[in-house]
């Protein structure tokens, strides 16, 4: 590999390890004092959010873990690189994701439930409203912070925690709305709290399928979308020396992709013609889909069809 591309790995590899640990102290800040604010505040809407903020540590340290790994060049028990590892942790993210949206969901169900059976709910303190507009402010900076950086360096599991970081803002929302409600509009509105976080919950799940799909594609080998095999074709089809191609074969590897191809050519070219032309196919699929492509490519004579 080229030092060019080595460097640009480990900028992106830098890249991601800081805006994480940006990330984990903002969250260990922010569970800290929203766990307090609960405590002192009397409200159990913003304990619980202290400790949905408390999930973002553990996919901080699975990003922080796995970028390292995924950046890693193919060894040999890994012939085709680490990028799966970057997969696996935006798999695990979405789980967390969803693992934390479901219990929301059932959190909220519960306390609505006690609500209608007459269980009075306690009625919470500005203490608590303050924490959670801080919390909604820090967050949503925190995302876009994560999400730009995440989309710069093209990395999925940065991504991932991204929305993450929104998902923990989106709670804080619920929260708002419902401690807000409870202080303001009297104790029949208590209810408000455990409804808005039902409601912000469908939305954390949402979240969390969105981004586990692909994973979970991913891992199971799905081909890549229909238009990306297209263009590898025209590129391959368009090179001098080819006269046609076919028994395509491609997967998703983390953030690269690798291509399998059988390529037709005049059965009366030398070796080392038929090896050249094949070697720039290889560059031309290296210089659109970057230099960390797993590219194998077979040569055969052409038939007419």
């Amino acid at each position: 590999m080229k030092e060019s591309d080595l460097n640009i790995n480990d900028t992106r590899k830098s890249q991601a390890q800081r805006i994480t640990w940006i990330g984990f102290f903002v969250n260990l800040l922010l569970s800290t004092g929203k766990l307090l604010a609960g405590i002192i505040g009397r409200s159990a809407a913003m304990i619980a959010d202290g400790v949905h903020s408390i999930s973002d540590f553990i996919t901080d340290f699975v990003v922080i873990g796995f970028i390292r790994v995924a950046d890693k060049e193919s060894d040999e028990d890994h012939r085709y690189g680490h990028g799966k590892f970057e997969t696996f942790a935006t798999l695990l993210v979405s789980l967390v994701l969803l693992l934390v949206g479901a219990g929301i969901l059932w959190n909220g169900g519960s306390r609505i439930i006690d609500a209608i059976a007459g269980k009075e709910l306690g009625q919470p303190s500005m203490v608590a409203l303050i924490a959670a507009v801080v919390s909604i402010l820090a967050k949503e900076i925190l995302f876009q912070y994560t999400l730009r950086v995440g989309k710069s360096i093209n990395s999925q599991a940065v991504i991932a925690n991204a929305w993450h970081h929104r998902s923990d803002a989106l709670s804080s929302i619920g929260t708002l709305l419902g401690i807000a409600g409870a202080i303001f509009l009297g104790e029949k509105w208590r209810i408000l709290d455990p409804l808005a976080g039902m409601i912000v919950s469908v939305f954390i799940i949402r979240v969390a399928i969105r981004l586990g799909f692909p994973s979970v594609k991913e891992l199971l080998e799905t081909a890549l979308p229909a238009d990306v095999e297209d263009e590898i074709v025209r590129i391959i089809n368009d090179t001098p020396g080819v006269k046609g191609s076919h028994h395509l074969k491609t997967r998703q590897i983390g953030n690269d992709y690798a291509i399998d191809v059988h390529v037709e050519m005049d059965g009366e070219l030398s070796l080392i013609a038929s090896h050249d032309i094949a070697t720039l196919v290889e560059e031309r699929l290296y210089e659109k889909y970057g230099r960390r492509t797993q590219i194998s490519i077979h040569t055969e004579p052409h038939q007419e069809r």
